[in-house]
């Protein structure tokens, strides 16, 4: 993958959370302390945004870092067994602490002694 299509991936990501919370360019700009043109900018792919930026960007839309990411490369294939781990995680995305946390629970008893399956 060449860095621009990075870029453009990880800025499309934030596009989509963007506007999934609800914010515009300037609004989210001003939240993180960013200038709403080099929002624009990332969501382009036109800026190589430094990390730490990054972090801030997450933060203001209430996501976890490792979502700005999150985006799909077509050119992979999922196994099934990926496929439900996903189906997992995005439960436990829109689940609150109390409901994750059982979750956890109970799949540490489910897996418990079970290593090699």
């Amino acid at each position: 993958m060449k860095d621009k299509e990075i870029l453009k991936l990880v800025g499309a990501r934030i596009r989509i959370l963007r506007k999934e919370k609800g914010f515009s360019q300037e609004s989210l700009g001003e939240k993180g302390g960013f200038h709403f043109s080099y929002i624009g900018q990332i969501e382009r792919g036109e800026k190589n945004v430094s990390l730490m930026n990054l972090s801030k960007i997450a933060e203001t839309l209430d996501v976890n870092l490792i979502q700005l990411f999150a985006y799909i490369d077509e050119e992979i294939e999922f196994t099934e067994h990926e496929n439900n781990i996903q189906e997992i995680v995005d439960m436990l995305r829109e689940s609150n602490s109390d409901k994750v946390r059982l979750a956890k629970n109970v799949l540490r008893e489910i897996l418990k002694g079970n290593s090699s399956t």
